[in-house]
């Protein structure tokens, strides 16, 4: 299944996204920021496979979206006030995050 992004804004500390299927997802900034798919928050395998997690620092302005821009079809970069942009959230991960912030 395709996944076709229709809407996204910032409410208050929420990234509020709705897709062409209804779906509609909110997500606090905070968690999106701490849920970052980049190798610089999440870490990426050594040799061996081992995934070593960097230790993340967040400042006073880690957790304020400045902008977001799409990539291709299927994914956002979110640009985060202290210079953070790396990251590339696609539509499904985005997804997954909505259903485990709701679990």
């Amino acid at each position: 299944m395709i996944l076709t992004l229709e809407n996204a804004t910032v409410i208050g500390n929420e990234f509020a996204l709705s897709f062409a299927d209804g779906y509609e997802a909110y997500l606090s900034l905070p968690m999106l920021r701490r849920a970052c798919p980049c190798a610089g928050c999440q870490g990426e395998p050594d040799a061996l496979g081992r995934v070593l997690r960097p230790v993340v620092d967040y400042g006073p302005l880690a957790f304020e979206l400045n902008k977001f821009e799409t990539v291709g079809g299927y994914a956002l970069q979110l640009f985060w006030a202290d210079g953070h942009s790396t990251g590339i959230y696609s539509y499904t991960y985005l997804q997954k995050l909505a259903e485990l912030s709701l679990s």
